[in-house]
């Protein structure tokens, strides 16, 4: 049985549980990281379980990885339902700890590393620049609503605004990608599909850094775009799609409906489920997963590519 330390992380502390029994509380500080990890190699724990607390597991997790102890998050709503399943009514921090090593221990969770200063500084680029765009199209709107003077030159000073920030924005996030071998290459990769442009290859970088290295299922299942099952005896349920890249759902959403425009295989395929009569939405989520299975592929391809010794 491997040994396990699952941490419930909050802003003030590390409640850390080990397989077997262990229980230590640590401030979510330097001194306190330093004193988890010493807990961990006095019991030669193999993996460090965690979940995603806002933001407040990053330090933490970033600290063991350096210090070379392999790290892992679990889906914080997954675990509060295997909690439940196990008949754990309580919720104490303590609690907590032990569920979570407990489900890392039952789904057989495996180390995850932390992104890269460079992947952790696009994705905040990335988050900013879609931030700019929807403050943009919200300032467009609300100009149009106004005819007061001021209140119209507030908006057409705060768009000016927004626009310059969006270059600037633009402008790194291009520097970043061509600076990075992988990713200069990926770019033109992802290009080469007709309808794919800046914004979806900032997305698809930032947010889906696994793309090229998952079979066509798993990234499929990890973006939100395969349907889950949902059968019993001999009723077939409506099948679900789910996951936690709703920034990469969406936008491939509009770009499949952009592509099939170029592509007569996209354009065949949803023409053939609509005359099937499958409901829109269906017919949109499943472009969408075509387009992301040949983005996927494409990928796989170029990071074979650039793998090979020269």
């Amino acid at each position: 049985m491997p040994m396990i330390c699952g941490v419930d992380v909050s802003k003030a502390w590390l409640d850390a549980w080990v397989t077997g029994g262990a229980f230590k509380r640590f401030a979510n500080d330097e001194e306190g990281m330093t004193e988890l990890l010493a807990l961990c190699r006095a019991h030669a724990v193999e993996l460090v379980v965690m979940e995603p607390s806002g933001g407040l597991e990053e330090p933490a997790y970033s600290f063991l990885w350096a210090q070379g102890q392999p790290c892992a998050l679990a889906n914080a709503q997954a675990v509060r339902r295997f909690a439940q399943a196990m008949g754990y009514l309580e919720k104490t921090d303590r609690i907590d700890a032990e569920v979570i090593a407990r489900f890392a221990q039952a789904r057989g969770l495996v180390a995850v590393p932390p992104p890269s200063p460079r992947q952790k500084r696009l994705s905040a680029l990335s988050s900013r620049s879609q931030q700019i765009a929807q403050d943009l199209s919200t300032t467009r709107v609300r100009l149009g609503q106004t005819s007061e003077p001021l209140a119209r030159a507030s908006l057409v000073e705060l768009m000016a605004l927004l626009k310059r920030q969006s270059k600037v924005l633009s402008a790194e996030i291009t520097a970043l990608i061509r600076e990075d071998p992988l990713w200069s290459a990926l770019d033109q990769t992802l290009r080469s599909v007709k309808g794919v442009a800046d914004r979806t290859v900032t997305t698809l970088l930032a947010e889906l850094g696994e793309i090229g290295t998952l079979s066509n299922k798993a990234i499929a299942k990890l973006v939100g775009l395969a349907p889950i099952a949902n059968d019993s005896g001999k009723r077939q349920g409506r099948r679900p799609v789910r996951g936690d890249r709703a920034g990469v759902r969406s936008i491939l959403y509009l770009v499949a409906d952009i592509a099939r425009k170029f592509d007569p295989e996209l354009t065949a395929f949803r023409t053939r489920l609509l005359d099937q009569g499958k409901p829109k939405m269906v017919v949109r989520i499943a472009l969408a997963r075509k387009l992301l299975v040949r983005l996927n592929a494409k990928a796989r391809e170029t990071r074979a590519q650039l793998a090979q010794p020269a």
